[in-house]
């Protein structure tokens, strides 16, 4: 009986370090993986966090939605002439005109 004990345990042990040897192979896969990561991440510039908050959220919202309208515009624009003259004034007014556009449209009282 112990000899038959004993070849079980020395059974378990040997699947034990061979698990353990996987664990240990895996986890120096992932150290390099992540030591590749940061040493590239590292030489990258760091991105800007956004500003949270109500009012910043609603800005972004009018911001876009005045850009939207003015890309719209120029969609329109451009598929309904057939010239560059028309579309290069159309574009023009538009970027010198968006600030205006954008204070009509989101005046605050």
């Amino acid at each position: 009986m112990s000899k038959e004990r004993r070849l079980r345990r020395a059974e378990r042990e040997r699947e034990a370090a061979v698990v353990a040897a996987a664990r240990a192979a895996e986890a120096e896969r992932r150290e390099r993986r992540e030591a590749r990561r940061r040493s590239v991440t590292s030489r990258l510039p760091r991105r800007r966090t956004r500003v949270g908050g109500l009012l910043a959220e609603r800005r972004r919202k009018q911001i876009w939605a005045t850009v939207a309208l003015l890309v719209l515009v120029n969609v329109v624009v451009v598929a309904f002439s057939h010239t560059w003259p028309p579309r290069a004034l159309a574009l023009a007014v538009s970027l010198l005109g968006a600030p205006v556009l954008h204070t009509l449209l989101f005046r605050r009282t």
